[in-house]
């Protein structure tokens, strides 16, 4: 089982205590490194090999959002999960357009904490409900709202497997089609629905009424 080496970045030194304690317990967590603000990470992710980044998204000198930007331009295949102590909506679509893969609140269980690892790490999204809800309150405001555009039959299947997590391979053999062809359709979504990643075909999905929460 590969292990993962994660960037646990937060301003608050007790908070990191904690859930490093906590990260070391996991048996997939190899190393746990630390920083207190955006600036710190940056510079870390230049000499360190990192898989995850937690990172908190309100801090001082760079905030979550710019640091995540920044971070994937130095790191493009790292994952990170926002953090936040409070569903505050003012964030999250931000977030999302940065790349962020999940969100969690700090007041979280663990186990939600490792659920959400487990997943963003197997490829897929995680979203506390609280943070999702407060993100399709803010999307749903009719002076945000956005034309939606019409998808194929086709489209259509691909999108619903993608919200269930699987990845491109797998949707290919689920809807008996080649992986390259899934790759084009994923393609398209991502431009007739203006989305940047993942998490924002999920959102679109979600405000479309694919499913519900």
């Amino acid at each position: 089982m590969k292990k993962w080496n994660i960037y646990l970045v937060d301003d608050h030194a007790l908070f990191r205590e904690g859930l490093r304690f906590l990260l070391q317990k996991m048996d997939g967590v190899s190393v746990i490194y630390e920083a207190e603000n955006g600036v710190e990470l940056l510079q870390g992710l230049e000499q360190y090999d990192v898989d995850l980044i937690l990172l908190d998204i309100e801090m001082p000198v760079m905030n979550g959002i710019e640091t995540a930007e920044r971070a994937l331009k130095i790191r493009p295949d790292v994952k990170i999960i926002a953090l936040s102590m409070y569903a505050d909506d003012n964030y999250y679509a931000s977030m999302i357009e940065a790349g962020a893969d999940g969100f969690l609140l700090k007041n979280s269980s663990f186990s939600e904490v490792k659920r959400a690892i487990e997943e963003v790490m197997n490829g897929k999204n995680y979203f506390s409900l609280e943070i999702l809800q407060a993100i399709l309150n803010r999307l749903n405001r009719p002076k945000e709202q956005k034309e939606a555009q019409e998808l194929t039959e086709r489209e259509n299947e691909v999108l619903f497997h993608i919200c269930q997590g699987l990845s491109n391979a797998q949707i290919a053999e689920e809807l008996g089609i080649s992986k390259r062809t899934v790759d084009k359709h994923r393609e398209n979504l991502l431009q007739k629905t203006q989305s940047k990643n993942t998490a924002n075909l999920v959102i679109y999905a979600i405000k479309q009424g694919y499913f519900s929460i």
